[in-house]
């Protein structure tokens, strides 16, 4: 077997992430984390592609969220009057 499968379990993505099972898990329902439904249990895999594409999107919003909504010092703020 791979070193690097090309599927991952939820689990596995909650390593990744360093997140809850339950938090991936709802990250695939909601769509924002594409997924594949398999076997007849239906077990939910997430492609390790897909995972990093999702990775880079999550930056690019954090990105977008930091330059939208900048730090503001509080400390600063209230040394400077």
């Amino acid at each position: 077997m791979a070193d690097d499968p090309r599927f991952l379990t939820l689990a596995d993505v909650a390593e990744v992430l360093n997140t809850s099972g339950a938090q991936v898990y709802a990250l695939v329902r909601r769509g924002e984390l594409p997924a594949i439904k398999i076997g007849g249990r239906g077990q939910w895999r997430v492609e390790r592609v897909q995972l990093e594409e999702f990775i880079q999107r999550m930056y690019a919003e954090t990105r977008t969220f930091v330059d939208q909504h900048p730090f503001v010092d509080a400390e600063a703020e209230s040394s400077d009057t």
